[in-house]
């Protein structure tokens, strides 16, 4: 089976950069998963993003989220990365996944 490719949009991929190493590399083994067409070890649908959207959930050094949905059959799109910081997903967070949604058709 061919890996789906992965596109980040807008400053995900700098934002991801940005995690500390330890959840980095989760983020990271999360989205190879999901690349070969697994599901992540913990995720939740995020409709209030969009369609098929989904967030990935680590907890290594805080807590940190990557948004993302998985188009056709051949591309991921990274809409967000961020530490989340309060119990439910900050307003501005939701709102910055769904503009990027919207910028891939969504």
């Amino acid at each position: 089976m061919q890996m789906k490719q992965l596109k980040f949009v807008g400053s995900s991929l700098d934002d991801l950069r940005n995690f500390p190493d330890e959840a980095r590399r989760a983020a990271g083994f999360e989205l190879h998963a999901v690349q070969s067409g697994l599901e992540p070890s913990d995720w939740k649908p995020m409709k209030v993003v969009g369609s098929g959207v989904k967030e990935i959930r680590i907890h290594l050094l805080g807590e940190w989220r990557v948004i993302y949905v998985a188009r056709l059959h051949e591309v991921i799109y990274v809409l967000h990365a961020f530490q989340k910081k309060t119990r439910k997903t900050g307003k501005r967070d939701i709102e910055l996944a769904r503009q990027r949604y919207k910028q891939i058709g969504g």
